[in-house]
């Protein structure tokens, strides 16, 4: 379990398509075997310390013909951002996918004092 210590804790959300491969033959759309895609997001503020971060798929658009494979996850997350990746694997053929995300931890107040 995560303890905040701070009482101001920021939130940051948004929504992000992360491709849509069906339109020009890319590799999640025709490819087969282990995919991935990397999409980098950049948070509005900063946090004091990496915060907590949620993805989910909001949505997604897959041929019915074979197996639906899909993981989401952020990795690289810091005080300023993450990374959202998307993988699939085997026969899977994904047309489009659309990430929400949230993000939540410690922020510095603006009346706090930063000595040097």
């Amino acid at each position: 379990m995560r303890r905040f210590s701070s009482h101001l804790i920021g939130v940051d959300q948004g929504s992000l398509v992360l491709f849509a491969d069906f339109k020009d033959g890319g590799a999640m759309w025709t490819g087969e075997g282990p995919r991935e895609m990397r999409r980098r997001v950049d948070f509005d503020g900063r946090f004091l310390e990496p915060p907590m971060v949620t993805i989910g798929l909001s949505m997604w658009d897959m041929g019915g013909a074979t197996n639906q494979r899909a993981d989401i996850g952020a990795e690289e997350v810091t005080t300023e951002g993450f990374t959202i990746v998307f993988r699939t694997w085997g026969d899977s053929r994904v047309a489009r996918v659309r990430a929400d995300w949230t993000a939540w931890g410690e922020v510095r107040d603006e009346d706090d004092w930063e000595v040097r």
